[in-house]
């Protein structure tokens, strides 16, 4: 390690591949095995240049407050709502995160969990191991074919559902309140309840943060309507909680697939015991190859500062 690199701070367990590369070319201090926070930054904080994080870890001020050199952030995953950007803005300090390598992962999420609520397919599952099928027929399913995806955040990975949505050949519509995209033909909606009442899936993939707190409410879901189910890939606090569990008890929408909650890993217990929502641990970018180019990416963002000063993949603080 050159000496103008400095320690290495890394906030949670992370892929294998990234803490082996950060063990054996870094000094690195593992947040969570630190049991006295306040000695170790007494000890240890002005040689901390870099913190390594993830969307989930995020990152706190308190502890931020005490590494007076801290330069850069490199966090695994596209989200970095954890994170207090205006903050790192103000002390100069340097954020990345990992786009683009996930967009298919998350896509692929977001189809299985449309096909899952419409075809039933985890309710089937339980039937079948329940030794129901024996003596009864599974109940019909629906359609995606010839439905609207109504997509609330066209960004890159919006573009890559929307394109797998399509061979599906169902019909794309999109959310943006400023105006359309340029040179994009899908159909346009500024209003968010008026997509809604337009979608027979609404798929959320937007930030989290305060822009987006609960953006889909009550309201959005009335809109919505009892024959239609939402889609949630994006982060938990997008979804007022609550009223979706409403809406759901109440009939108001049809059904709902759920990669992400308010308060993971906790999961409103009213979900559980619905046969119309399908639930996932928030594996959205969970496979062997994504996860691998996130790591690498990860690296790539850390060692090529450490070069050169600059970032791969920086966010625009």
């Amino acid at each position: 390690m050159s000496t103008n690199q400095g320690d290495v701070l890394i906030w949670g367990p992370m892929h294998a591949s990234l803490m082996q590369s950060l063990e054996a070319h870094h000094r690195v201090h593992k947040r969570w095995e630190i049991a006295d926070l306040p000695g170790w930054a007494a000890e240890h904080g002005a040689a901390i240049t870099a913190v390594v994080t993830s969307g989930v870890y995020g990152a706190d001020n308190a502890l931020l407050d005490q590494l007076p050199n801290l330069q850069v952030i490199t966090s695994f995953g596209v989200g970095y709502d954890g994170v207090d950007t205006p903050y790192l803005a103000r002390r100069g300090i340097k954020l990345s995160n990992t786009p683009d390598v996930l967009n298919n992962a998350v896509a692929e999420t977001a189809l299985a969990l449309m096909l899952s609520v419409s075809r039933r397919i985890s309710e089937a599952e339980r039937f079948v191991r329940a030794g129901k099928w024996l003596n009864s027929k599974f109940p019909l399913g629906r359609d995606l074919t010839g439905k609207t995806c109504g997509i609330v955040g066209l960004g890159k990975i919006g573009k890559t559902i929307a394109r797998r949505a399509q061979a599906f050949d169902m019909h794309i519509a999109y959310y943006r309140p400023s105006g359309p995209y340029e040179g994009v033909a899908h159909t346009h909606y500024a209003d968010l309840q008026a997509l809604a009442r337009a979608s027979d899936y609404l798929v959320v993939i937007v930030p989290g943060g305060d822009a987006t707190q609960h953006l889909i409410n009550a309201q959005v879901l009335k809109a919505l309507g009892p024959d239609s189910y939402l889609i949630n890939v994006a982060r938990g606090s997008v979804v007022d909680e609550p009223a979706l569990v409403a809406a759901l008890l109440e009939g108001d929408i049809a059904g709902a697939g759920l990669d992400v909650f308010e308060d993971e890993p906790h999961v409103p217990h009213a979900l559980l015991g619905l046969d119309n929502v399908v639930l996932l641990p928030h594996i959205g970018s969970g496979t062997h190859e994504t996860r691998q180019a996130m790591a690498d990416l990860v690296y790539a963002n850390l060692s090529g500062y450490f070069a050169t000063g600059t970032l791969v993949t920086p966010v625009a603080l």
